[in-house]
This record gives C-alpha cells, structure tokens and sequence, in this order.
C-alpha cells in the first residue's frame, strides 16, 4: 500500500471501520491490506499517540493494537482508548506468554494473537467479532417496532442485565463493561444456574471458528468480576465450576 493508502487506505463498502496500529511498517501494511480486500474502511499508524489521535477522528469499529510500541505501548494505548470507544481490539503480541495475554486482555482487549500470525486468520476472527448481536429482537418494520416486545432486565439481586440496551446496573450504578465483558455476561445470564463450560463460552461469545487458548475466557470472566465487585472466593453473580467452566447465580 502506498503512504495516501496508509493514512486512510481504501473506499469501503462494507460499513466497518479498522486502525492498524504497528510500528513494523510492512506488517501493518500487509494486515491492511487483507482488510481492504474485504471492504474495510482502513487507516494505518504507527505509534501510540497517533493511533489515540486517530482513533478519537474516526472511531473505528476494530482496532489490531501492537503490544510493543515505542513511546506509548499497547497496554496504554488500549486503557485510554476504553475510556472513549466500544471498538473490538486484537492485541498483537511477539511473545506468546501468559503474562503478555494476561497484560493485554486486562485492560480491555478483546482478542489477541502471538507474531508470527496468518492475515487471513486475523481477518477471521474479526469479521466473527463484527458478527455478533448488538441488539435482540431489533424490529424491521414500523409495524414491528409497536408489537415487539422489549425483553424486561435480567435481574439478580442489585445487578440488572438489560440486554436489549445494552447495559448493566448494580443499583443504581452504571457499570461500564466492554463488548465482549457484556457478550459474557448476557450469555451467562441467559441460562442463569446452568454451567457453561469454555468452549460453549468461546462459541457463543468469539464464535465457532475462533482457534486459540481458552484461559482467555478466563482473564475476561476476571475482569467482568472486577467490575461487578463479585468476589471470585465468595462470589454472589458469576461462580467457578471447577473444572468445567462459570455460571451464573441469583444474587443476593
């Protein structure tokens, strides 16, 4: 791609927007251009102060987010980018450690896969990401939109899960989660006090085609915690079945 490509890349039709952020300039040009054929709407950077620069401009809806710039890392570049978009991030990383995956997903990460990785299996994952409901029962029709019903809240104890729009109250706070901490909550809360084991999580969440380590549902499962004050010893929303996977209690 050349350098006018690079600053806001190809005419897009299908409606997404992607920043590839990268300090090895080939390999965010390769990444690039497997989403430009694909329709994205891309803009390459290259460090992290432009890539937050940028990010504010055009809000994307994904963001693959080198872990090791210079300057401002990916972990930083990530925290304050939370702070003002709901975008899918993927977090490169070269070192396949739990300590870097662990580092990444905290502070909102959606996704992340270890250099060297194939194109084709980054773009991948994220058109599955961009597949997943934003909205149930959304009407198609004006007609529609007067005889649906809005599914009520789910409600477990203090904390309200309303999955139509989107939010999450624990009393009368707003709890501010990321797409993917809500997809594993709304799954959760969808069958509350059956187990859901990793994988049946990974499908519903990241789809059926996503390949990688399952201590991801983990680390988001950790933070969703986090957020909610839920203590994982003496838990009162999301329980620990050990050996198989979460479910989610009634609340007290």
């Amino acid at each position: 791609m050349d350098s006018a490509a690079q600053s806001s890349a190809c005419t897009a039709d299908s409606g997404y927007r992607a920043l590839v952020v990268d300090d090895e300039a080939p390999l965010a040009e390769v990444v690039a251009s497997y989403l430009a054929r694909e329709h994205f709407d891309v803009t390459v950077r290259h460090t992290g102060g432009e890539a937050l620069e940028v990010a504010r401009e055009v809000d994307p809806d994904v963001v693959v987010l080198d872990l090791g710039l210079p300057g401002i890392d990916g972990v930083e570049v990530c925290r304050q980018l939370r702070t003002f978009s709901d975008a899918y991030v993927v977090m490169l990383t070269a070192r396949d450690t739990e300590v870097d995956t662990i580092v990444g997903l905290s502070v909102g990460a959606d996704d992340y896969m270890t250099k060297p990785f194939s194109p084709r299996e980054l773009v991948a994952r994220i058109r599955a990401m961009l597949r997943r409901p934003r909205t149930v029962g959304a009407p198609e029709s004006g007609l529609d939109a007067m005889s649906a019903e809005v599914p009520a809240p789910r409600v477990f104890g203090p904390l309200s899960v309303d999955v139509a729009g989107r939010q999450v109250y624990l009393g009368k706070k707003l709890i501010a989660l990321t797409r993917t901490e809500f997809d594993i909550l709304a799954a959760l809360s969808s069958r509350p006090g059956v187990v859901w084991s990793r994988r049946q999580l990974i499908e519903a969440v990241w789809g059926e085609t996503w390949v990688g380590n399952r201590h991801l549902v983990d680390v988001h499962v950790g933070h969703l915690r986090r957020k909610l004050g839920d203590d994982p010893a003496a838990p009162n929303f999301v329980f620990t079945v050990r050996g198989v996977g979460y479910r989610m209690g009634t609340g007290r």
